[in-house]
């Protein structure tokens, strides 16, 4: 069986009443070669207190971030700390199944996976008859609502939203449901597609962006993921919910995008942009890692001087990016 070695990568920001729990449904995973890095943003509230009790866990990192740069940045942040052969992300509020990961690591260690001629692969950057590498595992989730709901999320035809809406007609409700934030992400993909857009569609943009460029997505067709939804979560809260004028703000450049593909027949990678990168606190540096995938030159300049005066602990990155 492989030995796929897993980043979980948790952002979190002022959220000390939660994320003791996710950290330990992470850290209780089943799948044996993990590692969980939690990203505290910058935040002013007890986070650092609740989580070291895990300091002495090798299995598990806290990083601390000098100031608040954002969900998407603080997910490029954890990118660019740590070098696993696959990354998840978990929110702060979500509730894996013991097994999540597991699953994800043998969707994508499948080696007999062939590109049908059935099916037009050279849309895709594919030829008929070959051999494909999934990139990319997602599962289905439920959320649990501020109001007490329970609601089961098993539209796969939401990936394709932004792409074709006419798709759309007769569904109840219209909009991104699939979670692409928790997919088990193979390193190749970064290494072709970049990280994370500054903003809150992040999730939205990134998933467009591998669809579009040819990753091979394939979706767990299980309930493995609890998300629980509060008052102050970003879908709730009026500032960045899915009628804010940031959201509306965003969906535009996604939607640029899409334009952008079926125009020129491609999405360009983004790369990482942290210039301003600094790190106040790490539980253990020795679990600090440098990935190697698209990033800007100043973002390097400041991911490497965090690290210089630990780079005796860190070994020098194995891959390059593709």
């Amino acid at each position: 069986m492989t030995d796929l070695r897993v980043d979980i990568i948790i952002p979190t920001f002022n959220r000390a009443h939660l994320i003791d729990r996710a950290v330990r449904a992470a850290l209780d995973q089943s799948w044996w070669n993990s590692h969980v890095t939690v990203i505290d943003d910058g935040g002013e509230d007890d986070t650092r207190a609740v989580l070291s009790r895990h300091f002495d866990d090798p299995s598990f990192t806290y990083i601390r971030l000098a100031r608040n740069v954002g969900t998407a940045q603080a997910k490029n942040a954890g990118l660019v700390l740590t070098d696993g052969d696959a990354v998840t992300f978990h929110d702060s509020d979500d509730l894996p199944h013991r097994d999540k990961v597991l699953r994800q690591v043998r969707i994508l260690s499948q080696p007999d996976i062939g590109a049908h001629e059935c099916l037009n692969w050279r849309m895709v950057g594919h030829e008929p008859d070959s051999v494909l590498q999934v990139g990319v595992a997602l599962v289905r989730h439920e959320l649990i609502l501020p109001d007490g709901r329970r609601v089961e999320v098993r539209r796969d035809l939401s990936l394709f939203d932004d792409v074709f809406p006419n798709m759309q007609m007769g569904s109840q409700e219209p909009g991104e449901w699939t979670h692409i934030n928790s997919g088990l992400f193979s390193h190749e993909v970064f290494g072709r597609n970049g990280g994370f857009e500054d903003c809150i569609e992040e999730d939205r943009e990134f998933r467009n962006r591998l669809m579009f460029n040819g990753e091979i997505i394939w979706i767990v067709p299980e309930l493995l993921l609890t998300k629980i939804e509060t008052p102050d979560s970003l879908t709730q809260s009026k500032d960045t919910d899915y009628d804010s004028a940031r959201r509306r703000s965003d969906r535009a450049m996604v939607w640029g995008r899409v334009r952008k593909w079926r125009t020129e027949g491609r999405v360009d990678p983004v790369p990482v942009d942290l210039p301003d990168l600094k790190i106040a606190f790490v539980s253990d540096p020795r679990h600090l890692r440098a990935r190697e995938m698209p990033m800007s030159a100043a973002t390097r300049a400041a991911r490497d001087a965090c690290l210089g005066h630990l780079r005796k602990f860190i070994p020098a990155p194995s891959r390059v990016a593709g």
